[in-house]
């Protein structure tokens, strides 16, 4: 590949959003999101990320989905735990999109933009909603809570390291590399604004791609 090419990922075959999270649906992977329980996950992750999980109340949730405070102790055992459900399931979600992404890929070098991209994606809201949350709210997770969450973002990263070697970024070691692109993506959700920058996200793709590339 010569240097400063654009690699295009073909997706033309990927699973929507939408069907993507009912295929997860029927395989147990996550809550149906039309159920009480689900109802709850989806209306936590919307005001955990706009206000905060420490300022958002049983009783903002419980008025956000139109129940009783006390209906959310049917199906959580406390906030923390509506915090950990909607981490893990974010986690999911973000893991099996990116999955998909890989796997419409047709080389080493497609398969690392594509996952560029769909962080990028995830950062941005664009298909995950909720992905800002694993970040901002972390510290509020108890230790136990952490340590389930871990597991899952294990699985989401091991993707990321097989793209990495795959593609011979260099650098050399995998998880270094990881960690400096976790560092630059994750840092455009303060500056990266689509209209603003006359970018979109696929070019912004673009542009990372060129910086951790190898080069030929």
């Amino acid at each position: 590949m010569q240097e400063g090419a654009q690699v295009v990922v073909e997706v033309q075959g990927a699973m929507s959003p939408q069907q993507l999270i009912g295929t997860l649906v029927k395989a147990g992977e996550l809550t149906d999101p039309a159920s009480p329980r689900g109802r709850l996950l989806n209306a936590a992750a919307r005001l955990f990320e706009q206000k905060g999980f420490s300022r958002t109340t049983v009783r903002d949730l419980a008025a956000e989905v139109g129940i009783l405070s006390g209906s959310i102790f049917h199906h959580f055992s406390s906030k923390e735990q509506i915090l950990c459900e909607v981490m893990k399931e974010v986690t999911i979600f973000a893991s099996a999109r990116m999955r998909s992404a890989v796997e419409q890929a047709a080389s080493p070098q497609e398969r690392l933009r594509a996952c560029i991209q769909s962080e990028l994606e995830a950062i941005h809201e664009r298909a995950v909603p909720g992905f800002s949350i694993l970040v901002m709210e972390w510290r509020s997770l108890s230790d136990k809570s952490q340590k389930e969450v871990l597991l899952l973002r294990d699985e989401y990263e091991q993707i990321w390291l097989d793209a990495i070697n795959s593609a011979r970024c260099p650098g050399g070691d995998a998880t270094v590399v990881r960690r400096l692109m976790v560092g630059a993506l994750s840092h455009t959700y303060s500056w990266f604004k689509a209209r603003e920058n006359g970018l979109t996200i696929p070019e912004l793709a673009d542009r990372a791609y060129q910086i951790f590339a190898p080069k030929s």
